[in-house]
């Protein structure tokens, strides 16, 4: 029994009015609600899906010595790999029990953004790793696009207004490998302890298991599992700051499993779905009303982002 809605974005690419309206409203509900839906009908069919994750075995597979030398000083882990423990929750001291890899954007050289965006990272040791990896992000970068046009409907804009930003965005793909737990993690550390994301929209690959979890306006903990066909979809801080907290961003986690699986590991791969980093996040006049005051101050993505990445430790002040 699935405990997040399930939405089909192949009624929003129907043609059909009726069915198009019928997504605008379910997911948008979904999101005033709790915040996550699982997805059906998205760009990633299963051979992509499929060689994405035997990419992503085998190159956290490798010795430590050969992926450590993917791990790219200065850039706040924002492209290549980020080892054990880097990465820890806001608020918290304990690093997550995570390794990970980040594909970034993708852009023409001549593009506003080339300088700003560091350029991805090749593994010499696996020779179709880089390929797939930018297949999976172009495909759900596309996906997201469209979840996007909906959203942007639901709140009374533009059907297009959020591609002016979110093609070609800051949007990062991270495969994360969960290892196997040897020992009693050290200071209640989890796989994902308790967070928000940062960016506009987050499109999980991967929430087929028990391990996923969202809190709800009750502050009860549920599971998010997934029908292997579905991407499980959030709203991420930057979007519930836009509109006002409108579209809310929930509180989720990853849990350790039961001791007796303890041995084995986890694989997922969210896409973060960001914007370009000159947008402004300014809560939008369409939702803010009497019953809904401005809550946020004026920012851009792009300051936000930053804030974010210090709070994670991603980035030393």
């Amino acid at each position: 029994m699935q405990n997040i809605p399930s939405v089909d974005l192949r009624d929003f690419l129907s043609g059909d009015p009726v069915r198009k309206q019928k997504f605008v409203n379910e997911i948008g509900k979904a999101y005033e609600e709790i915040g996550f839906v699982a997805l059906k009908g998205h760009f990633l069919d299963d051979k992509l899906v499929e060689d994405l994750y035997s990419e992503v075995r085998n190159f956290f597979s490798l010795p430590l010595e050969v992926k450590e030398k993917y791990e790219i000083p200065g850039i706040g882990g924002q492209r290549g790999y980020i080892s054990f423990g880097k990465e820890h929750a806001k608020g918290r001291s304990a690093g997550d029990l995570k390794e990970f890899w980040h594909f970034g954007q993708y852009v023409d050289a001549d593009s506003k953004y080339a300088s700003e965006y560091p350029a991805n990272v090749t593994v010499e040791e696996l020779p179709h790793f880089n390929e797939v990896g930018k297949e999976a992000y172009q495909m759900l970068e596309k996906t997201g696009i469209y979840v996007l046009r909906a959203l942007a409907l639901y709140i009374g804009l533009d059907e297009f207004y959020f591609d002016q930003y979110a093609n070609h965005g800051n949007s990062i793909l991270r495969p994360i490998h969960y290892p196997p737990i040897t020992s009693e993690p050290e200071d209640g550390a989890v796989r994902a302890a308790a967070h928000g994301d940062i960016n506009l929209i987050t499109l999980l690959m991967g929430a087929q298991g028990k391990g996923l979890q969202v809190q709800n306006h009750d502050g009860q903990w549920i599971d998010a599992i997934a029908e292997p066909d579905e991407l499980v979809i959030n709203v991420g801080d930057m979007l519930s700051r836009h509109t006002n907290n409108k579209l809310k961003s929930t509180i989720h986690q990853v849990v350790n499993p039961p001791r007796e699986l303890w041995g084995t590991s986890r694989y997922s791969i969210p896409f973060f779905m960001h914007p370009v980093s000159d947008m402004s996040l300014n809560c939008l006049p369409e939702c803010i009303d009497e019953n809904n005051p401005k809550l946020y101050e004026d920012i851009t993505a792009g300051e936000f982002l930053y804030e974010r990445l210090v709070d994670l430790g991603l980035i030393k002040k």
